[in-house]
């Protein structure tokens, strides 16, 4: 008489695929969490911000628009009429480095570059770098 063997059982994995889930899930509120704690945002925050900036570490020429409109080549205030003969005085290639207030109308920078005076003369805008202070 011959016997049967029972049939052979598979080993049962683990399912680690809800633990998986579950530390994703952590991480996403950890990181929401702690990024909300690091870089609040509120009324009542103040954050610092240059208003004067020493010529001698910006780039020449440069035309300063600022955020009342009004123009400074070179640290000296200048009329948007007069732009054609300050362009006429710049070393050949002519170039002018441009620095407009972040709060300003897109449509003014645009005005600005789209003036004839300007066609000849190559434009580099010139940004800041703001940082963060840590306390």
């Amino acid at each position: 008489m011959t016997r049967r063997l029972p049939p052979a059982r598979r080993a049962r994995g683990l399912d680690v695929s809800l633990a998986i889930v579950n530390i994703v899930l952590l991480l996403i509120f950890f990181f929401l969490a702690t990024g909300r704690l690091l870089n609040p945002v509120g009324p009542d925050i103040e954050l610092s911000e240059t208003t004067v900036l020493p010529l001698d570490i910006l780039p020449t020429p440069i035309l300063i628009v600022d955020e009342d409109g009004g123009w400074e080549l070179d640290g000296a205030p200048l009329a948007p009429d007069l732009l054609g003969a300050a362009v006429e005085t710049l070393d050949a290639p002519a170039r002018l480095h441009l620095l407009i207030d972040r709060g300003a109308p897109a449509h003014a920078l645009l005005d600005l570059v789209a003036r004839p005076e300007l066609s000849e003369v190559e434009l580099r805008l010139v940004t800041l770098h703001r940082r963060g202070l840590r306390q």
